[in-house]
């Protein structure tokens, strides 16, 4: 049965408690399902790089897996503006029933894709292809679900509901390592990594066919219904999201003082720690997945409690103090991440730290998105070497025109750069090749499942309240276009690249915290605009 609301005074709607939860169950699920395809790609990075991008270097063919990662999020704010459009032009409901279904299927197209070994080149720009077709859809489904909700939520209850909506984005992260690490134990490392990784793909198909079953049985908001029947919509909803100096101006303060500081703190808490722990801290990609998803299980009801307190406090106080405190323990937190993962790394850095003594000339930025350039001069060898082993090294400038590159391991000086003898170097030194192994339940791994935790919890403190705030920001007839935009901009551009950023800052620093300068200093900025310019708005009609 299609669930419907009337309307009481002020816009506010009224909802039996079991329409109320078929409207959030149902929304949350598909959307749920959605961040599930989404992030399968960026979950087995490494895997997807074995077999698509086999035919470049194995660091530019890391970087470049993690830019094809970020592509799904480079057009998230094209897919806001197209659907965001219909969204407002025809309806909720029906929007977010066609991202899903592309979604879904560019998902499970992913699933039969033939290698790089099998196809060459096109292996690549077809996976690239689908992911863009996924960034397309998830930029519509977002604004779509969380306007629907807000919009059958009565006042005083809108952070509640919507904060619902803001715990898919972890869940679906979660579903897909609990698939993942299933496959992998079901069928063992080898045929998971030869060819079990496609079955979370293919999956898809059935999550697909649940999500459109369920959408298909809800109604269209009641919000969006009235505005219809009273001849209030837009006609222009990008004219008059973003053609207009009184909507745009509140658009980019939702983008710069809400969305980029909630955008780098999320994928720092989620994203970023994973990248850290398996390729900087060398922890066996297993157990680091198991410890990120016991992180989340444990701190995604924070999602629903800063959501709750929201409606009695005010939105902004929260994501405010999300972002101040996760900029302010970002240096801290992530040390001790190092300090429990890997303890044999953080004592052969006090013992025996590394210096690269190269004149600055020879030495390139390797960032190398496309995988063609060849970095061939002494310098970038050992800063290559030296980034692919996690091991953290300083930078001294030799006199201009020096040919040789001095690699200092401790007390131990390799005169002229020679990979064999600065891995010995780094061996005898006592710099591990890959982390020990987490004993489950002992005190260093606890350790390591509290630091993640803390840090999805200032997830949660950023993320829990934003639906319900962008909702509000703006008016019914253009919210779907207007919202999506500063969401999708913020964690589509902000937010996705900053894994790929972050690791080419540590590349080209030496310094394997380096790359949290990223997320810190746009938090801060969010913070300092946010707190001058923002206005609460908690207690504003969502129908107007």
């Amino acid at each position: 049965m299609a669930v419907a609301g009337t309307m009481r005074g002020g816009g506010d709607v009224d909802l039996s408690s079991s329409e109320t939860r078929k409207v959030i169950f149902a929304s949350s699920l598909g959307t749920v399902f959605e961040w599930y395809d989404f992030y399968l790609f960026g979950a087995l990075a490494a895997i997807m790089n074995k077999h698509f991008f086999s035919g470049v270097s194995e660091t530019a063919g890391f970087i470049f897996v993690l830019l094809g990662f970020a592509a799904g999020f480079a057009v998230r704010p094209f897919g806001a503006i197209f659907f965001g459009r219909l969204g407002d032009l025809i309806g909720r409901k029906y929007t977010f029933l066609v991202t899903i279904m592309i979604m879904g299927l560019s998902t499970a197209v992913v699933g039969f894709l033939p290698s790089y070994a099998t196809i060459g080149i096109a292996a690549p720009i077809i996976l690239i292809g689908l992911r863009l077709l996924q960034g397309l859809a998830l930029g519509g489904e977002y604004g779509g679900a969380a306007t629907y909700v807000a919009e059958h939520a009565p006042m005083g209850k809108r952070g509640l509901y919507t904060s619902w909506i803001q715990t898919t984005a972890t869940l679906g992260l979660f579903l897909s390592l609990l698939v993942i690490l299933g496959c992998r134990e079901w069928m063992g490392g080898e045929a998971f990594e030869a060819w079990g990784w496609r079955i979370p793909f293919l999956l898809s198909i059935l999550l697909l066919a649940i999500s459109v079953w369920i959408r298909l049985s809800l109604n269209e908001s009641p919000v969006f219904q009235k505005m219809k029947a009273e001849g209030k919509g837009s006609t222009s909803p990008l004219k008059d999201s973003f053609g207009q100096w009184a909507n745009l101006k509140i658009v980019i303060l939702a983008l710069l003082g809400l969305t980029v500081g909630q955008a780098v703190v999320w994928y720092t808490g989620q994203f970023y720690t994973l990248f850290f722990l398996t390729q900087t801290l060398k922890v066996d990609l297993t157990t680091a997945n198991i410890l990120i998803a016991l992180s989340l299980a444990i701190a995604t009801p924070g999602f629903i409690f800063f959501g709750w307190l929201s409606d009695r406090i005010g939105r902004k106080p929260i994501i405010m103090a999300g972002c101040l405190i996760a900029a302010l323990a970002y240096f801290p937190l992530f040390g001790a991440l190092t300090k429990y993962a890997n303890p044999q790394l953080e004592a052969a850095v006090e013992k025996a730290p590394v210096v690269v003594v190269a004149d600055p000339a020879a030495c390139s930025f390797q960032f190398n998105p496309t995988g063609t350039a060849k970095f061939t001069q002494q310098c970038d060898q050992a800063k290559a070497l030296l980034a692919r082993a996690g091991v953290p090294y300083n930078n001294e400038a030799a006199p201009a025109g020096t040919a040789d590159v001095k690699v200092k391991v401790g007390s131990t000086v390799i005169d002229k750069f020679d990979a064999k003898a600065v891995s010995a170097a780094l061996n005898t030194a006592g710099y591990p090749a890959k982390a020990a192994p987490l004993v489950a339940f002992s005190s260093n791994w606890w350790m390591v499942l509290v630091i993640l935790t803390i840090l999805v919890v200032f997830v949660t403190m950023v993320y829990g309240p934003i639906a319900a705030m962008l909702v509000e920001l703006f008016p019914t007839r253009i919210r779907y276009t207007s919202m999506s935009l500063p969401y999708h901009i913020g964690n589509g551009w902000f937010g996705g690249f900053l894994p790929a950023t972050a690791f080419a800052l540590v590349a080209w620093k030496g310094d394997i915290y380096f790359g949290l300068w990223y997320p810190i200093v746009f938090a801060l900025m969010t913070f300092v605009i946010g707190m001058l310019f923002v206005r609460e708005t908690k207690d504003r009609p969502i129908m107007d």
